[in-house]
């Protein structure tokens, strides 16, 4: 490195001249600029040729094995965040929307049925919407009046049945259903659903589970003790496909009131998954031996419910891969449709294949048929695309036989008033068409009828003159008193008449599906106390909690074969 020495005159040395001085300054400058350059460029070069040799790790990428502490930190990854699609808005309450909302609805009226390339599937068929008319709202105050009617004031949960004091986790979801339909539709405001849902969470936070897992298949509404189904003291197992659907309804109100989400939460913490979701993906229930007392899981669901239930866990991170599959699965020729229905042995298994409408209607009015990780597909475009074509069987098969037979259709298991108090009104099981059954297998035709929570969702997610057939038969079946009527006795012995949560809470939903389309709506924040709680402890594996979701855990989207023509 060049050096230079700058000469400061001392005291009692002549000085030198100012000219001497500036020439001396500009020398002294342009050699420290020559020895910056030299050493910038000498620093240049080395970098350069390092540059090479760095390989960056990103945060989360395929290079950082991320610790378990921090994994709760990423995001989870949906469509809108892989594909960089925006994710689908949440719609306004009814009351808050413009006159001319429903004139700017993408309806996809201009798209082709069938499959796509990504497994998607444009049905035929298009879902009712709109504001609801002055009959429509009338059965939505009716449903609703169920739940101020038989909710406990003690607990905050709804009774399942009437006046009699017990409750599941399935008509538990019902409950938050219906009561999320209240506000969306203006027939509550924010104070009274607040009050309502916190105190219901309260109460499950607080719930004896079932052997320190998860909550027992029934509760007592007014104390929320366990019981058995004579709402006796005791506990009898858990049921995945209970919780599946109560955690759909979770993730709807978390999604949609973030002002709930902590509640949420602490809620599903204090939860032990470790028995629910196998490693292959099945879902298990619980239940005690009778001899020896002892804790038995089993395998739970078949088609149609269990796929349902799969998305429900799916939603909060696990993945029920085998679970949301349709095999093993066959298909029974019907008034010209194939009806698909569980393919497992039920003298093998143990466990009846029965084929109603509810289940579809569940993934339609709710996740509007699409996989979990979908965000932003619209409403007329459904990702879980064999779900939506064989909603389509079971729906057309029903209308097929109102034509051929005259018996107008809408089938669903429903309960009844005396013994055997709940009946599968099946399109298809035990090898038979129609088949009208009690839990043990009991052949009961008497008790057939028009169920009004699948007559209302059909209405809602087919808008064909059949269905218009059917919202006339229900839409009148109601006691301003205690809510809608579970149905219509198809033999002509008049209505079903007995009152439930599941029935009202799926007709709130169907009228709010009307107006808003899909209720799930997408998660508007990063992280979640779900995925970031307890990474510090051994809590999270050892209750099998999940990481967020990245793409490489979503559920695949299948397709089957297509139906395009009537069988004769």
């Amino acid at each position: 490195m060049t050096g230079f020495i700058l000469m400061v005159p001392r005291a009692g040395k002549t000085r030198k001249s100012l000219g001497f001085g500036l020439v001396a300054l500009c020398v002294a400058v342009v050699t420290l600029a020559g020895a910056a350059w030299s050493v910038g460029a000498a620093a240049r070069s080395i970098f350069l040729a390092q540059e090479e040799e760095v390989i960056p790790i990103i945060a989360g990428g395929e290079l950082d094995d991320i610790p378990a502490l921090m994994r709760g930190n990423l995001p989870t990854v949906t469509t809108s965040r892989a594909r960089g699609d925006a994710p689908r808005p949440t719609p306004p309450r009814m009351c808050e929307m413009a006159e001319d909302y429903f004139e700017r609805l993408d309806r996809g009226t201009d798209q082709v049925s069938g499959y796509t390339r990504r497994n998607e599937y444009v049905r035929r068929y298009r879902d009712r919407r709109g504001f609801l008319t002055e009959r429509e709202m009338r059965a939505a105050r009716v449903a609703w009046h169920y739940f101020e009617t038989f909710t406990q004031e003690t607990t905050g949960m709804a009774n399942s049945v009437g006046n009699y004091p017990s409750t599941t986790l399935w008509d538990t979801a019902s409950y938050i259903a219906g009561a999320v339909a209240a506000y969306e539709l203006c027939l509550i405001e924010k104070p009274e659903f607040d009050r309502r849902m916190i105190r219901l969470l309260t109460t499950i936070k607080g719930l004896n589970l079932f052997r320190k897992e998860l909550p027992n298949k029934v509760y007592h509404t007014k104390t929320g003790e366990k019981v058995d189904y004579a709402n006796k003291p005791g506990e009898i197992g858990f049921s995945a496909l209970d919780i599946g659907r109560f955690l759909v309804w979770m993730r709807i109100l978390k999604n949609r009131y973030a002002h709930l989400g902590n509640t949420v939460d602490s809620v599903l913490l204090k939860w032990d998954f470790r028995n629910v979701v196998d490693s292959e993906g099945l879902l298990h229930g619980a239940y005690v031996d009778k001899e020896s007392g002892e804790t038995v899981y089993a395998q739970e669901g078949r088609l149609g419910y269990e796929e349902y239930a799969a998305k429900g866990f799916a939603l909060w991170g696990f993945r029920p891969v085998l679970a949301h599959r349709a095999e093993p699965f066959l298909t029974a020729s019907i008034h010209g449709i194939q009806v698909p229905y569980d393919g497992r042995d039920p003298r093998i298994f143990h466990s009846q294949n029965y084929v109603v409408t509810e289940s579809y209607l569940q993934d339609g009015l709710e996740l509007g048929f699409d996989l979990p990780h979908d965000d932003s597909s619209p409403d007329w475009l459904h990702s879980d695309g064999w779900r939506a074509e064989f909603a389509d069987r079971v729906y057309q098969v029903q209308e097929n036989r109102w034509r051929r037979t005259g018996f107008m259709t809408a089938r669903s298991e429903h309960n009844v008033k005396g013994p055997p108090y709940f009946t599968y009104d099946t399109i298809f099981s035990d090898g038979y068409p129609w088949n009208t059954v009690t839990p043990r297998g009991d052949y009961v035709p008497d008790h057939a009828a028009v169920s009004a929570k699948a007559a209302l969702g059909l209405w809602a997610l087919w808008d064909t003159d059949y269905t218009d057939v059917l919202f006339e038969a229900i839409i009148e079946l109601y006691d301003p008193e205690n809510g809608m009527y579970e149905g219509l006795y198809e033999r002509g012995q008049g209505r079903i008449e007995i009152f439930t949560a599941n029935n009202n809470g799926i007709i709130l939903t169907a009228l709010l599906h009307k107006v808003q389309g899909t209720i799930l709506t997408p998660y508007v924040g990063d992280t979640e106390v779900w995925y970031t709680a307890f990474r510090d402890q051994d809590l999270r594996v050892r209750r099998n909690y999940p990481d967020p979701p990245q793409q490489a855990d979503w559920l695949p989207a299948l397709r089957h074969s297509v139906q395009t023509e009537v069988d004769f």
